[in-house]
């Protein structure tokens, strides 16, 4: 898009420049066009031809609702998350190749050099809380009672028929 507009101001420029055909007036007699050049573009297209982000708002949830299958889902996952991230005692690599298993590939990268000897919770003491938006079927949050305060745990999922992965393990405030 840039390169076409730069190559019309050239072509624009230089044909403005470029002597006329002497038709039998010196410059004083040559039209002048006051009006601007009008270039138009046409909109950004989309795969199908469609519009990019019709109306300007985000996409609905694409088909993943929130049944008790999904929160069902979405709880054990955080729930065997937590319990495999809660085990201080643990070495360092067993730790994070049974802990990344439930990971996104983004949180194994975040979390592949975590020292858990310096993770302060050691035992869930109540069951997850699930938060959900019900607007967003790709996302939730499950907060978890420990020995250590309230941590949160975020989960995501690409789509309805994905396993739920853990994103981040967010500890109490003041915390490790």
């Amino acid at each position: 898009m840039k390169r076409t507009l730069t190559l019309l101001a050239a072509i624009l420029l230089c044909t403005a420049c470029a002597p006329t055909a002497n038709t039998g007036g010196g410059p004083e007699k040559q039209p002048i066009s006051t009006s601007p050049a009008v270039v138009t573009v046409s909109p950004s297209l989309s795969a199908g031809g469609k519009s990019q982000a019709p109306g300007g708002t985000a996409p609905a949830t694409l088909g993943i609702v929130w049944d008790d299958a999904s929160k069902k889902a979405a709880l054990d996952t955080a729930t065997q998350a937590m319990a495999l991230y809660a085990r201080p005692s643990v070495p360092d690599k067993v730790w994070i190749q049974e802990l990344g298993q439930l990971l996104t590939s983004q949180a194994v990268a975040d979390y592949q050099y975590v020292d858990p000897a310096n993770i302060p919770v050691t035992k869930i003491t109540g069951p997850g809380q699930l938060t959900i938006d019900p607007s967003n079927g790709f996302g939730c949050h499950v907060v978890f009672t420990t020995d250590a305060g309230n941590y949160d745990v975020q989960l995501l999922r690409g789509t309805a028929d994905k396993a739920w992965q853990v994103n981040r393990f967010t500890p109490p405030n003041g915390s490790k």
